[in-house]
């Protein structure tokens, strides 16, 4: 095969296909930008047009304050780039619009595929695993370390401990895009029903999800009620406001959080979290080498997170890896 691929080159600021003289997912403002999702760390405003799935685009639009240049994509669907490039959005099971991005050029076949997990998630369709040349791929829990538990056990522990202490409520730290949407649905489905209650800063990103389908069952603003409403109750926040002023409206909160970082004791400490739910919405490391493996490319770039242990395994496993310099990538939705 050719290792040419000249065509398709991670920048510092993004990945840039050259003949289309566009960017996926670039960190600074740029013509033609194509995104894979909303969360902070892959999509901006400021770009003369942006292609992503519908999705994805309400939630920047409503994120981001911006719209111009928009241009939709549905899964499976593809569109035709300048330069002879094709670009088709697959499902990548991140949040609520995530896609992967294949792009295909003179018989060669790169994805990118922002973040992703192979979790099943009530939220937003399945990640597809789709073969191809190249393999740009996540990092973020890329440690042997990281084993997340089964959902299904979390939404226990935190159920178990609202059941044991009703005269209390459970104050759950989330993000408010991905995170939060998916432990309401995932609360709905283990049989929780009652109203769940939300800050203030949550409650957008909820309706969104909600006027795209996904049903998030009695929502009920912190600020429209008394702490003996709550008592009983699950709150749900964002992580910055676990420990703030603003909990002291609640009835002796006990403060948990959802993230995959719950996994390390010392991420729960600093924030005094009582409750450590491990749930994530990224891949953990034997879901990232099993799909490294199920893709099976001839090379993979690896970016955005721990990349060294990731190319290490790749390399003792005779398979073509490289670790991507890649700036502004950070953890901001886990």
């Amino acid at each position: 095969m050719s290792t040419d691929f000249s065509w398709i080159r991670p920048e510092p600021h993004g990945i840039h296909i050259v003949p289309a003289d566009c960017w996926v997912d670039p960190s600074r403002a740029v013509a033609k930008a194509l995104v894979t999702h909303g969360h902070a760390d892959h999509a901006r405003g400021g770009h003369g047009q942006t292609v992503a799935t519908p999705e994805t685009l309400a939630i920047m639009k409503l994120r981001y304050a911006t719209s111009d240049g928009a241009t939709p994509v549905g899964y499976g669907e593809t569109i035709k780039l300048p330069g002879g490039v094709d670009a088709t959005y697959i499902p990548a099971g991140h949040v609520l619009g995530s896609a992967q991005i294949l792009l295909e050029h003179a018989g060669e076949r790169v994805i990118v595929t922002g973040d992703y997990k192979r979790r099943a998630d009530p939220t937003c369709p399945p990640f597809e695993a789709t073969p191809c040349d190249i393999f740009v791929t996540e990092a973020t829990f890329g440690l042997p370390l990281f084993t997340h538990p089964p959902i299904e056990e979390e939404m226990a522990k935190l159920l178990d401990r609202l059941a044991a202490h009703p005269e209390r409520c459970v104050l759950v730290g989330a993000y408010a895009l991905g995170k939060a949407q998916r432990v309401i649905a995932e609360l709905r489905g283990a049989g929780h029903h009652e109203p769940i209650y939300l800050h203030g800063a949550l409650e957008r990103m909820c309706r969104l999800y909600e006027e795209h389908g996904v049903g998030l069952g009695e929502l009920r603003l912190v600020a429209d009620h008394t702490k003996e409403n709550m008592r009983g109750a699950i709150v749900m926040c964002p992580p910055s406001a676990l420990n703030d002023r603003w909990s002291r409206r609640l009835p002796e909160p006990i403060t948990a959080m959802a993230s995959g970082w719950m996994r390390v004791r010392q991420r729960a400490r600093q924030r005094n979290v009582e409750l450590p739910l491990v749930i994530s919405d990224h891949a953990d490391w034997g879901e990232l080498t099993r799909t490294i493996a199920e893709v099976d490319a001839y090379e993979n770039w690896i970016t955005h997170g721990r990349e060294d242990a990731l190319l290490r395994w790749c390399q003792l496993h005779q398979r073509r890896a490289r670790a991507l310099a890649l700036v502004g990538y950070e953890d901001e939705d886990d």
